[in-house]
């Protein structure tokens, strides 16, 4: 079906004001639930074959995250939805004042390939529970996670609700010339520049999830050996292919050596001295993708993996030693399982060496000293993370998730999602027998004296 007859249908649903019940908004969310649950072994078998992920992983870092959104969503939702009475101002008596939520409309998720299931359907959670129709745009890179994407939304819900648009070039400038309501993009900055110059057109609200090489600091008050742990879960991670990786460490110079050391220990415990031959070990989502990491070792000092097999797209966890800040592995995010290692003398110059690039996506610091914890997270900005841990803080839906400056804007995750997805719209209700006549007009003496008391 043509995009435009697909807005168009949406529209006039949404105009018959089905979505804004709450019944209806729990009843999409009690669908979808039953859905995904019944077709969790195919999603596993979709991740499997798009990007090689064990049905563990699968569970934990995509299902198992959807449905806890699901609950939380729907136990929450009714006090969401009510009308917050807010203060109102002496000048205004007699008066009430509220904040009112209400959908934004038709909204278009874009989603990326990495996490197809999560990055599309946790989003779409949100705006389900704003009260919007949506149009979803899947990433066709994962070719198997696409149609098992468009399976669920087709049997969950009627076209004029939620649609699934295929993925393509020509599909993409159509729909992005299209009026909706509101964007959420999830993506690279690059693409993310292009979509919020379409929006600016027309004015279209939008939220962007991106990316950017998001650092993890090391100082040596830290716990090594779980630091090396919980870095190098975080980081191989879906081969690497995760926003929030840690994208490179900066670790003090007098732990420096014991760090790598205690993390190639972890490489070789959790995917074996041969990780190609892991059978729960991801693989890269495509050739392009694969030449374009395998080309970012060329020159580098590796001491632990460094090397792929092309027919199974596979890259062995890799950890590069004394790499530069001006080499080409540090010029652009990796989105790869390939860890460059960075040493530093004092916190004050990993700070410095942060400022340096662009306020990254996620942060993660390891150390047992408070005064370095508040020096690190009162200096740097960052969309959030974790200290003493890695990549963990996105599976929540008590806190908000999403960038700052070129690492994204807005977030989403429970309250955050249901707030993205809704307009606030504010609403002063004012008494009709009583009607104090400071503010008309001739102005007076005794007025300006009741107006300063007032305002002050």
């Amino acid at each position: 079906m043509e995009i435009e007859k697909i807005l168009k249908e949406q529209r006039n649903f949404f105009e018959t004001g089905a979505t804004k019940s709450i019944q209806f908004r729990q009843n999409a969310l009690n669908r979808l639930e039953i859905i995904i649950k019944k077709h969790e072994r195919e999603i596993a078998d979709a991740l499997k074959k798009d990007l090689h992920k064990s049905a563990f992983e699968s569970y934990m870092t995509e299902t198992g995250l959807l449905l806890n959104e699901i609950r939380y969503v729907k136990k929450h939702l009714a006090s969401w939805m009510k009308e917050k009475r807010v203060p109102t101002p002496l000048a205004q008596f007699p008066a009430k004042s509220m904040v009112i939520a209400e959908p934004y409309g038709v909204v278009l998720i874009i989603a990326p390939w990495n996490y197809p299931f999560l990055l599309c359907l946790q989003p779409l959670i949100d705006a389900i529970s704003g009260g919007n129709c949506c149009v979803i745009k899947p990433s066709g890179a994962s070719t198997v996670s696409f149609k098992m994407i468009k399976k669920i939304i087709e049997e969950a819900f009627p076209l004029e609700f939620v649609a699934v648009i295929k993925d393509g070039e020509k599909e993409n400038k159509k729909l992005l010339e299209q009026k909706v309501d509101f964007i959420f993009y999830t993506g690279g900055p690059r693409v993310g520049k292009l979509i919020m110059e379409q929006a600016a057109k027309q004015l279209t609200p939008v939220v962007l999830e991106l990316g950017g090489k998001s650092p993890c600091i090391v100082e040596e008050s830290a716990d090594l050996n779980l630091a090396a742990k919980r870095i190098v879960f975080g980081k191989f991670l879906n081969s690497g292919q995760t926003c929030v990786a840690a994208d490179y460490v900066l670790v003090q110079e007098s732990v420096k050596e014991e760090l790598i050391l205690k993390m190639c220990k972890w490489i070789h415990r959790m995917y074996g001295k041969e990780p190609l031959k892991c059978k729960d070990y991801p693989k890269i989502i495509s050739s392009y993708h694969y030449e374009r990491l395998m080309k970012l070792l060329k020159e580098e000092l590796v001491v632990s993996g460094g090397y792929g097999r092309k027919e199974t797209l596979q890259i062995a966890p890799t950890i590069l030693n004394e790499t530069d800040f001006d080499a080409p592995v540090m010029q652009e995010e990796i989105f790869g399982p390939i860890l460059p290692v960075i040493g530093f003398e004092t916190i004050e110059r990993a700070v410095n060496l942060v400022k340096q690039k662009e306020k990254p996506l996620a942060l993660y610091l390891f150390t047992k000293e408070q005064s370095v914890k508040k020096q690190v997270l009162s200096q740097l900005s960052f969309g959030g993370g974790c200290v003493n841990d890695t990549i963990v803080h996105l599976a929540t839906s008590y806190m908000g998730f999403g960038g700052v400056g070129a690492s994204g804007m807005g977030s989403y995750h429970g309250k955050a999602g249901f707030d993205t997805f809704s307009h606030k719209k504010s609403l002063l209700v004012r008494k009709s027998k009583i009607d104090i006549p400071i503010r008309y007009l001739p102005y007076r003496k005794y007025k300006n004296l009741f107006l300063h008391l007032f305002l002050r």
